[in-house]
């Protein structure tokens, strides 16, 4: 049966929504807590509560969070799309497979494009309808998985077999780019699809405050149920004791004894009480962090207005956590550095070429005019290497020749010499670009060919074979058959790969150049290549086949076939790419520092690389002498990681001021990463611009995510994503700062307002005989955290700060105490315990005493349960409203709004339930009569409601008052040192330009991602059949009427002959550095 091929990606539909909704949400603790509550306030012998106080918390509760749901769901929907019901098997007849111009793909928010191309045998028959209807093929290919990187197949048309791989699959979700028709055959659909296969469940990542949540919530389930059994306990006493002389006015039910008593109070006690952990809690915090989220978002100094990339928070759950980041783990490529790649030096048979314009006193670049198809943007600053280019040297011919080769660039040519190079790494378009400007442009490709202009020359070269890169590889190699018949192989790729598979005759200068790169921390890239005898090639080409067309372990015998082929390799020299630091770094790695925020940079690059950019980001100083490197590809670095090793790495990388690894692996990245979470305890982020970034982001507790030159996969995998490093410092030490301080203050604050609370009834139940009566009335238990304090604490949570982002920015030192976690912890909760015990106290025996055996004006008496319960719910909503205010830093008229806001409702809604027209028409609901009205009218009562609020806030302010005096925090000196300046707050430091003047040296590995590979020579249909295009190129080479070509050499761009004489004597520029180490 074919399964369908419509894509669900929505959770619900109309008719699921209701129950899987509620049964998600009741499979937390707190939400089942509740109902088990509603549940026992039905049963009349035990609560004395009415239902509504519970029911209207939780139906509000649960309408909020599936609202929330249903919003995420329907967004999620969006994506849902519906294909036509048609599914191909694995092995059956099919429709051809064809594209008849070779596209690009862009992946779902991808910004490098992908090729695909169709099979030759199935492009031959164009757009035939009827050629296509009259196929006749077999497809086998390997059961749907979810590896998105590689396919495996064959298909079988009229007895030969063709290898399918990935380049020839085009994946849900991608867009097809370039191209005017295609069609195609369905291999997977609908669940199976490799997209649908990845969609597995999101780690749920949860914030260290969110892990002592549980601790504490369970804390405080214990610490009810010993206060329900105390007033149990109390209950049956009483009823021992007391009970038997109210029998006459309170007779007991038929089989209700005095342990049978305590057993319900036990029960009703746990209703009355529940509000220790009330249900609005957890919804208040999905409010903080989905505000806390939309600053982020908002956020215009995160903004970068060059690519138009605003910060995002991709998570809502993790915004505290950003206040406590004690370990950082940086990629270095794209997160670092802006992955801008610059052709600035080379060395080419042992002579060294280039120098960067910072390190010249005249900066003009090379004159490239003669060139008619060169880049303009392209800089090069010797002009020693262009002499040698028209000189016709052979060594730097073949230098070039094998970067306009040797590559899996696409180029465009929309107008006539206007060359738009489509290349899946910028070391690849940096290269081909340079090649180009020295007179060996890459024009055109098909999959049996690359066209090139060599000097004005246009020239064919046979394409026979692409060796394509990846990670394990680390080098790529062509093998072309030149116009002349010649069979070479040219290959690429990181220097230690390189020299490994040289010719022995190469040994002995391989190697001392590089050093001449490190000054700048460029990344290198050697050149090698190597002639080919006819006979072993066709013999290799064959067992080639074999390998592309099998279905078991195809990429295994591919590479040993590689291998065969790659040895005894020529050495051509080396290339070196400058990718310069993004603005900014220097300085952020700075400011985090000062947060005591370690910073550990983990890369593949080479370690003299790696070390040059720690000087650049002065992670590294002159004055460190103590420097020890440890590489993942020694055999020290190699077991650093092994499950005997790494706590003795660990402890030796924490006790240095600096950690940079290199040559370290995507896996190697994330294992580093969980090694610092599993013993070091502490909060950790990582932060990335590309796919083998993926792994560290989704191992660390926070992943961030930089939308760079890379691509879109690590920002995809991230929870915080924006455009430039720099961005970080703002991140952590003003949104991360503000976001913890305020999801603490708001704890804080919310168990202090709900102890005090809860706590009023514990000590009423001894005056109440035990009897699980309340102590306030039932509307106001209902409204009180809906109502009366939910807006308060909403406008401290978020829009609380202590000092301004600038002042932030100021003293780095702010960010520490979130690292120690000082403000909310397991201390700061049991001080917040005995600050409500205290509070509560106050705020029951103060009223108590001050209505006991009290009168009226008229004396009338006024000690009644509703007149007392209405003093004492009124001090407590003035005294937690005073203690909001101090603990709010930063007063705005939102907040002024809240708090005297909700005030009034308290007032406005006590004297509306309390009033005649309530009564009459809700008598039951409402039988507190003119209550409000008697009570508050009186002045004993105002007064007692101040001395209530001193006696609450007096400790408060004298215990503040002593540890600002007696010891000041970071927070408090720096908030004194702003209200002592009574000015604005300082700009923000201006970025210094750091200059390194080390002489350590550095290189770079080769850094590429998979190539096209195959895909280029694998059909006729890469490209339309260019038309003869004029070579827009100056003559200069050894044409017919060959003259040299230097300017001592009588050479100038005007063509006129600038210098007559015979014989020459040689220029300065072309005896430059005739004594350079050899290779």
């Amino acid at each position: 049966k074919a399964c369908t091929n419509s894509i669900k990606t929505s959770k619900y539909n109309l008719f699921t929504f209701l129950p899987l909704n509620l049964f998600e949400q009741f499979q937390r603790i707190a939400n089942a807590y509740f109902l088990i509550l509603l549940v026992l306030q039905l049963i009349p012998d035990i609560s004395s509560l009415s239902w509504f106080t519970t029911v209207v918390p939780l139906v509000l509760v649960l309408s909020v969070t599936a609202a929330k749901d249903a919003i995420d769901d329907i967004v999620m929907g969006a994506n849902t799309f519906f294909t036509l019901q048609c599914v191909a098997f694995l092995c059956m007849k099919v429709y051809n497979v064809h594209v008849y111009e070779l596209y690009y793909v862009l992946f779902y928010r991808e910004t490098n494009l992908k090729v695909k191309q169709a099979l030759t045998v199935t492009g031959d028959m164009g757009d035939s309808i009827k050629d296509l209807a009259a196929f006749n093929g077999e497809v086998c290919c390997e059961p749907p998985n979810n590896r998105l990187d590689r396919f495996t197949g064959t298909l079988t048309f009229t007895g030969q077999k063709y290898a399918l791989d990935n380049e020839r699959i085009l994946l849900r979700g991608c867009t097809i780019r370039n191209t005017d028709w295609c069609f195609g055959l369905v291999i997977f659909g609908g669940q199976e699809t490799k997209l649908m296969q990845n969609c597995g469940k999101t780690i749920f990542k949860r914030t260290s405050i969110d892990h002592l949540m549980n601790v504490l919530v369970l804390c405080i389930f214990g610490f009810l149920a010993i206060s329900c059994s105390i007033l149990a306990i109390g209950n049956r006493i009483w009823e021992q004791q007391e009970g038997s002389t109210f029998t006459a006015f309170l007779p007991r039910q038929d089989g209700v004894n005095a342990p049978f008593s305590a057993f319900l109070t036990f029960w009703s006690y746990v209703i009355i009480l529940n509000t220790v952990v009330p249900i609005s809690l957890y919804v208040s915090v999905e409010i903080i962090r989905l505000g806390n989220s939309y600053y982020i978002d908002w956020d215009r100094k995160m903004y970068h207005a060059r690519s138009d990339t605003p910060a995002e928070a991709r998570t809502t759950t993790l915004n505290e956590e950003l206040g406590q980041i004690k370990y950082i783990f940086s990629d270095k490529t794209g997160t670092l550095t802006q992955n801008i790649m610059v052709f600035n030096k080379c060395s080419i048979n042992g002579k060294c070429y280039g120098e960067t314009a910072s390190l010249l006193e005249q900066t003009d670049s090379v004159d490239f005019s003669f060139n008619q198809l060169a880049d303009p943007k392209f800089m090069f600053y010797d002009q020693s290497l262009v002499e040698a280019v028209k000189l016709e040297n052979t060594e730097v011919h073949a230098f070039f020749r094998l970067l306009a080769l040797c590559h899996t660039v696409m180029a465009e040519e929309k107008n006539e010499g206007d060359l738009l190079y489509q290349a899946q790494s910028p070391d690849e378009g940096a290269l081909v670009t340079a090649a180009r400007n020295f007179g060996f442009v890459f024009r055109s490709r098909t999959p049996e060919s690359v066209s090139i202009v060599e000097m004005g020359v246009q020239r064919c070269y046979q394409l026979l074979a692409i060796l394509d890169f990846n990670n394990v590889r680390k080098r790529m190699s062509v093998i072309v058959r030149s116009p002349d018949g010649k069979l070479t192989l040219y290959c690429k790729g990181a220097d230690t790969i390189i020299y490994e598979r040289l010719h022995l005759s190469c040994m002995v200068t391989k190697g001392e150049t590089l050093a001449f790169f490190a000054g700048d921390g460029l990344r290198t890239l050697a050149l090698a290549y190597k002639n080919l005898d006819e006979e072993y090639f066709r013999e290799w080409k064959e067992r080639h086949h074999e390998a592309s067309t099998s279905l078991e372990d195809r990429e295994e015998k591919l590479d040993l076939l590689y291998e065969e082929i790659e040895k005894d390799l020529m050495l051509l020299g080396a290339t070196a790419i400058e990718d310069k630091l993004q603005d900014g770094v220097a300085h952020t790695i700075e400011q985090l520092a000062k947060a005591d925020i370690k910073i550990w940079v983990l890369t593949g690059d080479k370690q003299e690389t790696a070390e040059n950019i720690g000087y650049s980001c002065n992670m590294l100083r002159e004055e460190m002498n103590d420097i020890f490197i440890v590489a993942a590809n020694t055999p020290e670095g190699a077991y650093a990681l092994e499950p005997t090793m790494e706590l003795e790495f660990l402890r030796t990388a924490c006790m240095c001021k600096t950690v940079i690894c290199c040559r370290v692996t995507p896996l190697q990245k994330a294992q580093v990463v969980e090694l610092v979470k599993k013993y070091k305890k502490a909060v950790t982020l990582a932060i990335g611009d590309g796919a083998n970034d993926v792994s560290m982001i989704k191992a660390a507790h926070i992943g961030v995510g930089i939308s760079g030159q890379e691509g879109m996969q690590a920002v995809l995998s991230s929870d915080y994503s924006f455009a430039q490093f720099r961005f970080l410092q703002r991140l952590l030490l003003v949104h991360g700062r503000w976001s913890y301080l305020r999801m603490c203050n708001f704890l804080r604050y919310f168990f202090y307002k709900n102890f005090t609370f809860t706590f009023m009834h514990f000590w009423y139940a001894f005056f109440c005989g035990f009897s699980a009566q309340t102590v306030y009335d039932e509307w106001f238990i209902t409204l009180y955290n809906l109502v009366y304090t939910a807006l308060p604490v909403l406008g401290m949570s978020l829009f609380d700060q202590d000092v301004s982002d600038s002042w932030s920015f100021e003293y780095p030192q702010l960010y520490v105490p979130g690292q120690l976690n000082l403000y909310f912890s397991k201390t700061a909760f049991m001080k917040c315990a005995l600050h409500s015990c205290y509070s509560s106290l106050v705020l029951f025996f103060i009223p108590y005493g001050a209505i006991y055996d009290t009168v009226k004006n008229d004396g009338k008496d006024i000690a009644d349960y509703q007149s007392f319960a209405l003093l004492v719910q009124t001090c407590l909503l003035v005294a937690v409203c005073i203690q909001l205010g101090l603990d709010m830093s930063y007063w705005t008229a939102v907040n002024h709004v809240f708090v005297w806001g909700s005030l009034a409702m308290y007032f406005i809604v006590t004297f509306t339930m309390h009033s005649n027209g309530m009564y009459l028409t809700f008598t039951s609901s409402f039988p507190h009569i003119g209550t409000a009205r008697n009570s508050l009218s009186q002045p004993n009562v105002w007064l007692t409601i101040l001395l209530t609020s001193i006696l609450c806030v007096l400790p408060v302010l004298t215990h503040r008052f002593l540890l600002i005096q007696l010891q000041p925090t970071v927070n408090d000196k720096v908030r004194l040192k702003v209200r002592q300046m009574k000015a604005a707050p300082p700009p923000p430091p201006r970025r210094i330009r750091m200059r390194r003047t080390s002489s350590r040296r550095s290189a770079y590995a080769f850094s590429h991602a998979q190539g096209y590979g195959d895909l280029v020579t694998s059909g006729r249909f890469l490209h339309r059949q260019v038309k003869p295009r004029s070579t827009g190129f100056t003559p200069t080479g050894r044409t017919l009427n060959f003259s040299p070509a230097g300017r001592s050499a009588g050479y100038s761009p005007t063509a006129q002959n600038q210098n007559s004489k015979g014989d020459l004597e040689p220029t300065a520029l072309q005896m430059y550095r005739t004594k350079q180490p050899s290779y």
